[in-house]
């Protein structure tokens, strides 16, 4: 597996602060809202080349965690790639199988495709069960039908 690039993280890190300033006051209100998280950007890896991608854009695959929810997400590889238009949705082939993933524009060189997998960790304790959470997700969606 590759390692992620300083512009790489410095882009997942603006884009998790993006979705807290876009999305803060929604979350707040959510009835599965979890006072001891925070919106994170986690376990990110490039695609594997091997798999189908959106045309020319190579995408880094990781875990997007919220107060409110945990989704799988896509994020542009390269910084300044055009975003897709919002609520556009597409499937994605990932090895453990296709996942319906919706465009989300967070800024004018920010932007997902997100798929939300579970949407209530109202139980969670701690920032760091969140991040085992985001762990086990990736290691079974990146783990290939009937390898696991």
């Amino acid at each position: 597996m590759q390692a992620l690039t300083p512009d790489q993280y410095e882009r997942l890190r603006d884009l998790a602060a993006a979705w807290q300033r876009q999305q803060g006051r929604s979350l707040k209100a959510s009835p599965h809202y979890n006072p001891r998280l925070s919106v994170d950007a986690l376990c990110f890896q490039a695609l594997p080349k091997e798999l189908p991608d959106d045309g020319e854009v190579s995408y880094l695959v990781g875990a997007l965690v919220t107060p409110v929810s945990l989704s799988l997400a896509l994020v542009p590889a390269e910084a300044n790639v055009p975003s897709a238009e919002s609520g556009t949705h597409l499937h994605f082939a990932l090895p453990s199988g296709r996942y319906p993933f919706v465009a989300e524009p967070l800024g004018p060189s920010l932007w997902l495709w997100r798929c939300e997998l579970m949407d209530d960790l109202s139980d969670l304790d701690s920032l760091q069960e969140a991040s085992r959470l985001a762990q086990q997700m990736m290691d079974k969606v990146m783990t290939p039908v009937g390898e696991g």
